[in-house]
């Protein structure tokens, strides 16, 4: 799925028409765990799961919990769900670090993204964008990327944790200009954050709703936006291919998987479910306002991105030789 697909299949949700509630009494049975393999505090994935979680209570009258099996950049969470019983009673909620560039960066991840999981959905996107300290005397990409090859200072970029996708959105930049800097693992964004603006660190790939607010309070600039378009948060931030870099794309996109051999009426009923959240405005509004943008279609929409997603990372691991092990 190209980028423009993505564009134009996150309109067709939008403009999907909201479906009939009724739906099959064997399934759910019971309580359904929707696990998110990260730590509950910070971010926007733990607020987008549990406005999942409360929305699918409404459509199937059955509780939808949110679980919580964080550790190893989402490894020990994918592993739960892949070895849960195949039978709907749980769903991973993750991301594109989880299911797109763990199976590269690690030797052995205790799971196969596609053989161990059944594809249900991709739920919604949040675009990375580079962010450096006030001090860089730059304020576009190229005049950022010619400062880095002309100074003898050596930048440090900071991130979320080695195998992030600010890790990995650092990668694909220096990949692309030929350039060199530090990386600089934390333990959360917002503690890389703050060091950005003390400059400890002269340089992040934050996502777009951790770093908003101190752009605004032009506490960092914002050169670019890695998106295909620019983020309604940072309207004034040109996207990547604006400023004349149109493969420097990176986003946490997050989806939702069931264990593989999960009975395929299952998985369908909760894609149609999903789309039917994804289609009301109230909630796209929601979704928005945490920095993200709702997207939604078919499991086999979703197979074919995941595909394209593992091939993109899995060559940016291979060529800038990133390691967690």
């Amino acid at each position: 799925m190209k980028r423009r697909s993505l564009i134009s299949l996150a309109a067709a949700v939008a403009a999907t028409p909201i479906l009939g509630s009724a739906q099959p009494k064997s399934w759910p049975n019971g309580p359904v765990r929707i696990v998110v393999p990260f730590a509950p505090g910070g971010g926007s994935t733990p607020p987008l799961a549990h406005m999942l979680a409360d929305e699918l209570t409404k459509v199937f009258g059955s509780n939808f919990l949110v679980e919580y099996k964080p550790g190893a950049n989402g490894n020990i969470g994918a592993v739960y769900v892949k070895k849960s019983p195949p039978d709907g009673s749980a769903f991973l909620f993750t991301g594109a670090g989880t299911m797109a560039t763990n199976p590269a960066l690690y030797k052995n991840p205790g799971f196969d993204p596609k053989a161990d999981f059944e594809p249900v959905i991709l739920y919604a996107t949040m675009p990375n964008v580079l962010v450096v300290n006030q001090t860089i005397p730059a304020t576009t990409v190229k005049e950022f990327a010619d400062y880095l090859r002309s100074t003898k200072e050596h930048l440090a970029y900071g991130s979320s944790g080695n195998g992030s996708s600010m890790h990995t959105a650092g990668a694909l930049f220096l990949q692309a200009t030929g350039t060199s800097m530090t990386h600089v693992p934390y333990n959360s964004a917002g503690a890389a954050t703050t060091d950005l603006i003390g400059n400890n660190i002269q340089v992040m790939f934050q996502l777009v709703p951790g770093i908003a607010q101190f752009v605004k309070a032009k506490q960092v600039k914002a050169l670019a936006v890695m998106a295909a378009q620019r983020s309604p948060m940072l309207p004034d931030v040109p996207t990547m291919a604006e400023a004349g870099f149109p493969a420097l794309e990176s986003n946490t996109w997050l989806c939702l998987v069931a264990p593989r051999g999960t009975p395929r009426e299952i998985v369908q009923r909760m894609n149609e479910a999903v789309n039917k959240v994804l289609a009301q405005p109230s909630v796209r509004e929601r979704i928005a306002q945490l920095g993200a943008q709702p997207l939604g279609g078919t499991p086999a929409e979703f197979a074919s991105y995941l595909d394209s997603e593992m091939k993109k990372w899995g060559a940016v691991v291979r060529k800038t030789g990133l390691s967690v092990e």
